[in-house]
């Protein structure tokens, strides 16, 4: 690659002093073409407005804006680089509040300035205007999406906001006492507690800011969250398709509330129950494991983003219960990261922590954990996970009788060996089972006629993905 020699002249302004430094610096450096990133953008030329992708950059992770560079990141050249390095400096001090590195870069081509903006830890805004950087893009921050933003940037959560003239009498004080039982019971919570008023309690779950009740308060307590927060309750229905629902309930109050009542309808309406006995003992045993309805439940309501204003949306059909809730991952988390060994990231930490203290959640991240082994244990398949920018699905799904559907040996083999993968070909089929291309495409096209798996793809190629 060809190597180029060029000098480069950086302006910094010292934003204590205001001193103005300057030096140049002979590097050699090989030029490489980027395209546009997270935390690189090209201009062609300059125009105040690119103000606010410095500010983009700022509020996020940080980034370099090249101005003399087209879009593919060849240098095109910049007119009165050297008035540009004089002024920007100024100008990014003045409109946004921040020093950045304003560098002329001087090759045998043309010239082109490199403006390096850090992260900055406090919110920055241009002319009243929030933005950000995410991905190749920038957006301007509004409404929730704002809110969200200055609260963390300001060290704070959504449910830790304090909501004034709110007094502690008006909750409910039998949720109090059932809290303290729950905790007591489950060695969260000291006997002693037994005694402590709802304020103490309150202050020692760290619910209070300044003698305000915080949004967690009123969630967990209050007999109706919904006068402080828009869609905090949870809706169940049951669907004989996706389009055909036979059934449904919404189901308000706080979250403790909530939890109860919900797990009380999912297990007594929703799903049935096989009845036996051992001795004079009735023994019931759920369609799917208690706990694991439980567990995805409190992860679903400890981790809801409560600032969408979207209920909790419970979906259950013949052979499957579906759970949705409005929420983000962890930053730069996948779904596959939660089926692994994680720490513990609630989205609401003060709701997380009552949660804890009642018992009714660990603090180690173990939950997804936890509903594996159980499902496992009772035979059915694993749980799926899915998440999108609407937020995350869990669906649990029922054991499927493969011998009552008519199926040979090698499909239901196949079924088992194949389903870690999640997809079966043609080809892999027919080398495992011994078989001609011919009877592995017909065996796999009646998995799919038979509703177990879905193909994809036209050709011998196909894939044929479990549903």
């Amino acid at each position: 690659m060809k190597q180029n020699t060029f000098s480069q002249r950086a302006v910094l302004r010292n934003g204590g002093s205001g001193i103005t430094s300057k030096k140049s610096v002979s590097l050699h450096f090989g030029i490489y073409n980027m395209s546009e990133t997270q935390n690189i953008e090209y201009k062609s030329s300059w125009r105040d407005e690119f103000l606010r992708w410095i500010c983009g950059f700022a509020n996020a992770q940080g980034g370099t804006l090249y101005i003399g560079k087209d879009d593919n990141g060849n240098v095109v050249g910049v007119k009165n680089a050297k008035k540009l390095l004089e002024d920007l400096p100024n100008k990014i001090t003045s409109f946004l509040g921040i020093v950045a590195a304003v560098n002329l870069h001087e090759t045998e081509q043309e010239d082109y300035i490199e403006i390096v903006v850090e992260p900055q830890p406090n919110p920055v805004n241009y002319k009243g205007e929030y933005h950000f950087r995410s991905g190749s893009t920038k957006q301007e921050l509004k409404g929730a999406a704002l809110d969200k933003f200055l609260l963390q940037k300001y060290g704070k959560r959504w449910d830790g906001v304090p909501i004034p003239n709110v007094s502690i009498s008006e909750l409910k004080q039998e949720t109090f006492e059932f809290f303290k039982e729950k905790g007591i019971t489950s060695k969260r919570l000291s006997e002693a507690c037994r005694k402590d008023t709802p304020e103490q309690l309150l202050n020692n779950l760290k619910l209070t800011d300044n003698g305000h009740l915080k949004r967690a308060a009123l969630l967990l307590f209050h007999p109706d969250p919904e006068k402080f927060v828009t869609g905090a309750f949870i809706k169940i229905g049951f669907f004989r398709t996706n389009t055909h629902l036979l059934f449904q309930d919404d189901i308000h109050g706080n979250l403790f509330e909530q939890v109860e009542k919900t797990m009380e309808f999912l297990l007594t309406k929703y799903t049935k129950a096989l009845i036996s006995y051992k001795g004079l003992s009735r023994i019931e045993t759920y369609e799917y494991p208690e706990y694991a309805l439980r567990e995805a439940l409190l992860n679903a309501v400890a981790h809801k983003d409560y600032a969408g204003c979207t209920p909790i949306q419970i979906s259950v059909y013949d052979d499957k219960v579906m759970i949705w809730n409005m929420g983000q991952l962890p930053e730069n988390w996948t779904v596959d990261m939660l089926q692994e060994k994680h720490t513990s990231i609630p989205y609401n930490p003060d709701i997380a922590n009552a949660f804890f203290r009642s018992g009714y959640v660990e603090a180690w991240g173990r939950g997804i954990e936890k509903i594996n082994e159980l499902c496992a244990e009772a035979g059915l398949p694993l749980p799926s996970i899915t998440y999108n920018h609407s937020g995350c699905w869990v669906e649990f799904r029922k054991a499927v009788d493969f011998n009552s559907l008519g199926l040979n040996e090698r499909q239901i083999d196949a079924l088992s060996y194949f389903k870690t993968k999640g997809e079966i070909t043609s080809s892999e089929y027919a080398e495992r089972y011994k078989v001609t291309d011919r009877t592995a495409r017909n065996d796999l096209s009646d998995l799919e006629n038979k509703e177990i798996l879905i193909k994809q793809g036209e050709t011998k190629s196909a894939k044929y993905v479990f549903k």
